[in-house]
C-alpha cells in the first residue's frame, strides 16, 4: 500500500504559491548530485532563489542568511553530512525554517 500525503486544498494551494512568487525566498539547498539541478530548478520554476552551497563553513553562514534549509539525504558521502551538520546547527540556532528528507526505494 502506498501512503498518500494530505491533499491541499486548491485555493489554500494557489495562495501558498502566490506568496511564494511575491517573496521569493533564498532556500538553502543541500542535496545530493543526482536531484541538484531539478531541486534548483523546481524552486525557481516556484519562484524561490535556491542556492547550493555546500563547503562546511560556509553552509553554516549561509544557513543563517537563508529564508529556509533543504536538505536531501540520499547518496549522502562524509564530506557533504558535515556540511549538512553545519547548516542544520546554524539554522536551528537562527530559527531557519528547514525541510529534511531522504530518498527510500519502493518494497
Amino acid at each position: 500500500m502506498i501512503a498518500r500525503p494530505d491533499e491541499l486544498p486548491g485555493a489554500t494551494a494557489a495562495a501558498s504559491l502566490q506568496l511564494l512568487k511575491q517573496h521569493s525566498p533564498l532556500i538553502h539547498c543541500l542535496t545530493n548530485d543526482v536531484v541538484q539541478t531539478l531541486t534548483a530548478n523546481v524552486l525557481l520554476a516556484l519562484g524561490a532563489s535556491p542556492a547550493m552551497v555546500v563547503e562546511p563553513s560556509e553552509a553554516a553562514q549561509f544557513s543563517r542568511l537563508a529564508d529556509g534549509v533543504l536538505i536531501n539525504i540520499g547518496t549522502l558521502t562524509a564530506a557533504r553530512a558535515e556540511s549538512m551538520l553545519a547548516a542544520v546547527e546554524a539554522a536551528n540556532q537562527a530559527a531557519t525554517p528547514g525541510y529534511w528528507t531522504r530518498w527510500r526505494s519502493a518494497g
